[in-house]
């Protein structure tokens, strides 16, 4: 099992600091969080809370995840990075192929791209992209992106996009991978159909249980059940060794985790402390001699084995 840093809702002016703290404790990647503004009313629950609340407002603190990929890839040597996730419905795919791919090569090729659908009807409205059809919409931008980011001359002629012959160069010298968010029947169907890896919000090991079979079998229905395919999971009820371990039995490859707020300390809890924690967690659970726990940054997705029955 790899450990990913979420650096979610903390002050800007921490997260190079942050990163370079990560890297020296033997985390594999940041993951980075999307939101491109707070509408003071929104006609949409937020999915991921028991009640559709929003657990920020309009102070907390966000960065564009590309930028903030590119700034702490520069303080870092082998650290990855990836958002987790970034809403593509709001987004012109053609642009988001050139950040993407300018992100990966400024990085050294340690960036990956976790792709949601997006919940908020005013980010898709007030940024000039419908909201219905959402889900059609993004199946075709994923397969833009892909194209473009892949290298050569390409075209495409969709019923959403359309364009002529183009090339962005350079391309990233290595296949950029997507990884799919979102916990809904077609959001698990498009990850199984297209991602290189799954990005869950919050829930219990019960739950990723159950959405990890789901995943392994529609893999399969798919042809892609062996082909190499990470799960990275925020378990809200499995801690320590012990519960890292518990996910990891389940399937997960990747556990995304914020140390500070395990000791009770907040987003915006001094940097120092953050650091303190990060070595703490190191120390307790990543560093955990012969454990198979320990992150390694090279290490590609495994099979999500047992999961296919």
């Amino acid at each position: 099992m790899k450990f990913t840093l979420s650096v979610a809702l903390s002050p800007l002016d921490q997260l190079a600091e942050l990163a370079r703290t990560a890297e020296e404790c033997g985390f594999s990647a940041v993951a980075l969080p999307d939101s491109l503004f707070y509408s003071e009313t929104t006609s949409a629950s937020y999915p991921y809370t028991p009640d559709g609340s929003r657990f920020w407002d309009e102070n907390s603190p966000w960065v564009d995840p590309l930028i903030a990929a590119a700034s702490m890839g520069a303080v870092t040597t082998r650290l990855r990075f990836y958002t987790s996730v970034l809403k593509l419905g709001s987004r012109n795919p053609v642009l988001l192929a050139r950040q993407v791919g300018s992100v990966a090569n400024l990085t050294g090729d340690r960036f990956g791209l976790g792709l949601g659908v997006g919940w908020s009807p005013e980010e898709f409205e007030w940024c000039g992209a419908p909201y219905a059809e959402r889900g059609a919409r993004v199946d075709e931008a994923i397969e833009v992106l892909r194209r473009i980011l892949d290298g050569g001359m390409v075209e495409y002629h969709g019923r959403f996009f359309d364009f002529g012959r183009l090339r962005m160069a350079p391309a990233p010298a290595r296949r950029v991978p997507f990884y799919i968010g979102g916990h809904s029947a077609p959001a698990l169907r498009r990850a199984a159909r297209v991602g290189d890896g799954w990005s869950s919000a919050m829930m219990t090991l019960d739950e990723l249980r159950t959405t990890i079979g789901r995943l392994g079998r529609l893999r399969a229905e798919y042809g892609r059940a062996d082909e190499a395919f990470e799960i990275q999971a925020v378990c809200v009820d499995q801690f320590g060794l012990d519960g890292y371990r518990r996910q990891a039995e389940a399937g997960v490859t990747d556990a995304i985790t914020v140390p500070w707020m395990l000791e009770g300390l907040g987003f915006d809890a001094p940097l120092g402390r953050k650091k303190d924690a990060l070595r703490r967690f190191a120390d307790e659970i990543i560093g955990e001699p012969g454990e198979p726990l320990s992150a390694d940054a090279d290490a590609p997705g495994r099979p999500t084995g047992g999961t296919n029955s």
